[in-house]
């Protein structure tokens, strides 16, 4: 997950196999390869799944909907590859960086699979406001996974493949705020009661440890280490 969950920056995404790539996930991808990775048609899945679930608000399905041809014209007219040609440039961490690895690991654990945990157990307790307020966060995360892979191809550039982790990871600071408010306040709504103390406990932990980690991500790696990175490179190749 560069940024995010996938194979594109420093986000979150479990690491391919044989990558180390740019952040959390970056798998190695060719211009020859297939161009959907399993990972990639798994989080696919998983979106359309929560976005027909009626739990997703109308506006962040239509701004996923949306990044697809807005960043094909930001690769056309912003920021186009240096070689549209060529193979895909490399990832602005080398490959066999076992802390970015950790790193993503611990990103699609926290980000994806415990949260997608705690949804299904949640519908085994009915607690429909615990799997309402985590919903949006897997919904963003699963889609930017997704971008992420589609964006690791020799026809974006490496400030396309930082810009998807980025706005992601910004629009879920919000859905994540949300979240860890329902958690905080769940035990005064009505028959809040009926859910156990275990689940009450998990639900905050989750919420809270996933805000820390993912504005820790935008605001500590994202923006301030990857993206100079990423513009410095793209800028100085494009000079030479």
């Amino acid at each position: 997950m560069s940024g995010g969950i996938g194979p594109t920056t420093k986000d979150i995404a479990v690491p391919s196999e044989g990558s180390g790539g740019d952040t959390i996930a970056i798998p190695e991808h060719h211009p020859h390869h297939r161009f959907l990775s399993l990972r990639q048609l798994n989080t696919l899945a998983v979106s359309i799944v929560l976005a027909a679930s009626g739990m997703v608000a109308a506006g962040d399905i239509i701004i996923v909907f949306s990044s697809l041809p807005y960043i094909i014209f930001l690769s056309r007219y912003a920021f186009p590859p240096l070689h549209p040609s060529q193979s895909v440039e490399p990832p602005i961490f080398g490959a066999g960086n076992r802390l970015i690895a950790v790193y993503v690991a611990i990103g699609a654990l926290l980000g994806l699979l415990l949260p997608i945990a705690y949804i299904f157990e949640g519908i085994m307790e009915g607690d429909k406001e615990g799997i309402k307020a985590a919903v949006p966060h897997v919904f963003l995360l699963a889609s930017q996974v997704f971008m992420e892979g589609v964006t690791f191809s020799h026809h974006f550039s490496l400030p396309i493949r930082a810009f998807v982790p980025i706005s992601f990871n910004a629009l879920r600071m919000f859905t994540l705020i949300d979240w860890v408010m329902v958690e905080l306040n769940k035990e005064a709504i009505a028959g809040g009661e009926q859910w156990s103390a275990l689940r009450l406990l998990v639900g905050k932990g989750l919420a809270v440890a996933n805000f820390v980690f993912w504005a820790f991500n935008l605001f500590g790696f994202l923006l301030p280490v990857y993206l100079p990175r990423a513009l410095k490179r793209h800028y100085g190749d494009k000079e030479k």
